[in-house]
């Protein structure tokens, strides 16, 4: 029992529901994942990430291939895949627009984000437009004060918006337009694309752009300014 049936050839879905041709270029993108860990149920987050990449979201047939692939069960599976904001359960739009409203993002106009793009786009958070272009999403936190309020597509930064900016942003994608992040990499990629990234397949675009604009660097530049500098813990006499 649990054999395949003889005679089978590339193009016949197997029991997890990929087809063997898809399966196999998966298997072999999990080994490398695999390869970088001592435990293999370790690679599963960046697994999840590669199914993603395949599917557009963590899908059933996904989380059957991570569980035989990692000798987990389903349910242990996607107790993680469910832990986790960036693993989707249902099919993600091409990009996905986050909007932070925590604090400071929120005071400075993410409320107001928001609500516009609720209304312009006519979806609420993890929902999908019409034509399967954007997911909005409800972010707590962008890690990107310093140039708040912060929208993301598919993780690249929008810095200072406002609604009109952001409105213009969504438009842009969901005419084929290139749209340029703030800083980082110089396009954004597809949820897709963006991904396999994410599951340690690099796309070359790491080194594209400033990471790190004026307003991070302002603490540094005061710091410099008056020879301060910072002490291990229990050395703050000897600092001053």
């Amino acid at each position: 029992m649990g054999a395949e049936p003889q005679g089978r050839t590339l193009g016949q879905t197997h029991a997890t529901g990929y087809d063997d041709a898809t399966r196999e270029r998966l298997a072999a993108d999990a080994a490398a994942i695999i390869a970088r860990y001592p435990e293999p149920r370790s690679a599963l987050l960046p697994l999840l990430h590669l199914l993603q990449a395949e599917d557009g979201y963590v899908s059933p047939r996904g989380i059957a291939f991570a569980a035989e692939l990692l000798g987990q069960t389903t349910a242990e599976v996607s107790a993680v895949a469910t832990f986790y904001t960036q693993y989707k359960r249902h099919p993600n739009g091409t990009y996905t627009v986050g909007v932070c409203t925590t604090a400071l993002c929120a005071i400075m106009g993410g409320d107001a984000i928001w609500e516009e793009l609720v209304e312009h786009l006519g979806i609420g958070n993890d929902e999908t437009t019409d034509d399967g272009v954007i997911t909005l999403e409800h972010v707590e936190c962008n890690a990107a004060c310093d140039y708040a309020p912060v929208v993301m597509v598919n993780w690249e930064f929008f810095d200072n918006q406002t609604p009109a900016s952001a409105v213009a942003l969504t438009d842009d994608l969901r005419a084929g337009k290139p749209v340029r992040p703030t800083r980082g990499a110089d396009t954004v990629v597809t949820f897709k694309e963006m991904s396999r990234v994410l599951a340690g397949f690099p796309d070359g675009r790491a080194d594209e752009g400033d990471t790190a604009g004026p307003a991070t660097l302002v603490g540094l530049k005061v710091a410099h300014e008056h020879g301060w500098a910072a002490a291990p813990y229990g050395d703050e006499k000897e600092a001053k």
